[in-house]
């Protein structure tokens, strides 16, 4: 694509995006960053969080999996409706009874100061791991469409990105956020849907031969039965349902959208109707991907070594002007529909659970409140050099890895204090929280691979088995 008119097309999206921040932060305080007062209606929340759950992993990395998959990511997306009803019908009415701002208040009043501490810090390294592998598609896109040309180096390219998101969200917070949000998710869904027809009408396809083309290919198998393999189903369906309930339910970004909802109802509606509608999109990217690598074929164009630059590949070069301009705006409101959130809840975190803002005046809270931000946006932009430098796997399952080894304590520490009454010894929590990982990676390491994305149900049973080994029954109440 001509690189100004790249520049062109980026500045007018995020004039776009700094026009609703203006609006939405006018007379933001602290609680409004935090919380948007608690005054989202639930049906924008709920359309914005599915740009927030596909994020740009899934509309570049899910459609090149496809080569390497098929269409096996399907059967985690299946296991994600499980996850789904438990965070509505469980876990948020217990946030909602207990009005948290941050999920992870509700560890210390189970359990005690080390506790909670653990799980917030497993939170931050989760989000700041996962938010970096996000960030880094859309840099990538960046570089190709844009900076490569004016041979400007990638560190640019990652600072340019995680700038546009500080300018828009340092004042107004979640609350600029849900509105932004559903604006992103407008964009991505239109242009998945823009490339599906694009292809099938330079296929010379109708919409039924376009269906039968993607059923008849073989790249659509679903369903995998061989117990040995990293895509079993059934092992693979449980690593959805669990990768939901960490990755929504137990997740400071996600449950922080929420909790703006007015009421429980309101949040729950929010959740139930969402899930339903992904995985229809989920369903739709892999369609996509499907018919990228069947037009690759008949253009006789090379498949990339790294499946995650094939969607690039084509829409900026072989698909013409319209799909580049349309590629460009799905790929960059998806990664920031996901990246602009995290960057905020990682604020959220660190100041409620780590500085402590009560008893603060409103000009202190402002203050600190803008120092974290900082200090994430930077730290966000040097774990994404290192991760460039290092990955050479698809962002998709580089993510789930790293899930399966962040969010396994979380699955126990939260696991153990809905499902038992026992007691724990706070002390050592983080000791086994420490462990539990480290094992998981060892057996995972001395099986070949076997667990795969299952890994984060290993995780989570040893942190639950550890906890259970330092817990005590809960004390009895004496007779008077």
């Amino acid at each position: 694509m001509n690189p100004p008119l790249v520049i062109g097309i980026i500045a007018g999206y995020f004039l776009l995006l700094i026009v609703i921040a203006r609006w939405t932060s006018k007379g933001a305080d602290t609680q409004t960053f935090f919380t948007a007062n608690r005054q989202s209606p639930w049906y924008l929340v709920a359309f914005g969080m599915i740009g927030a759950s596909l994020s740009g992993v899934t509309f570049i990395s899910v459609p090149g999996e496809v080569g390497n998959g098929f269409f096996s990511y399907f059967q985690v997306v299946i296991g994600y409706l499980l996850g789904y009803f438990v965070i509505a019908t469980v876990l948020l009415p217990l946030y909602y009874k207990l009005q948290l701002v941050s999920i992870y208040t509700y560890l210390e009043s189970r359990f005690g100061f080390w506790s909670y501490k653990t799980g917030a810090a497993f939170f931050l390294l989760s989000r700041v791991v996962g938010a970096s592998f996000r960030l880094f598609l859309v840099a990538l896109v960046l570089q190709t469409a844009l900076f490569n040309a004016y041979g400007i180096p990638f560190w640019v390219s990652v600072l340019t990105t995680i700038l546009l998101i500080w300018v828009y969200t340092f004042k107004g917070g979640i609350k600029t956020i849900v509105w932004t949000d559903t604006l992103q998710t407008l964009f991505m869904l239109t242009a998945v849907v823009a490339t599906l027809i694009i292809i099938a009408r330079e296929m010379n396809w109708t919409m039924g031969e376009t269906f039968h083309a993607i059923r008849d290919s073989g790249l659509s198998k679903t369903f995998f039965w061989d117990w040995q393999s990293p895509r079993f189903f059934p092992k693979q369906f449980i690593s959805g349902a669990l990768i939901a309930i960490v990755m929504t339910g137990l997740d400071q970004d996600m449950m922080q959208k929420n909790l703006t909802c007015k009421t429980l109802k309101d949040a729950q509606k929010n959740v139930l109707g969402f899930s339903i509608v992904l995985v229809i999109a989920n369903l739709l990217f892999l369609s996509m991907g499907a018919l990228l690598y069947l037009y690759a074929e008949a253009q006789g164009i090379g498949i990339p070594e790294k499946t995650d630059t094939l969607y690039p590949l084509l829409a900026l070069d072989h698909l013409g002007l319209f799909a580049g301009i349309v590629f460009l705006l799905g790929v960059i409101a998806a990664a920031y529909s996901s990246a602009d959130s995290a960057l905020t809840a990682l604020t959220t975190s660190f100041c409620v659970d780590f500085l402590h803002f009560d008893g603060k005046t409103e000009r202190d809270k402002k203050r600190t409140r803008l120092k974290v931000h900082i200090g994430f946006s930077l730290l966000l932009f040097f774990v994404i050099l290192l991760f460039h430098a290092i990955n050479d796997d698809s962002v998709i399952n580089s993510i789930f890895k790293a899930a399966g080894y962040t969010y396994g304590p979380i699955l126990g520490l939260f696991s153990f204090g809905l499902i038992t009454r026992r007691q724990l010894q706070d002390r050592w929590v983080l000791w086994v929280c420490l462990v539990a990982p480290l094992l998981s990676y060892g057996i995972e390491v001395a099986s070949g691979n076997w667990f795969g994305f299952f890994v984060l149900a290993l995780n989570g049973s040893l942190t639950y088995l550890g906890l259970w080994i330092i817990s005590k029954p809960p004390a009895t109440p004496q007779n008077a």
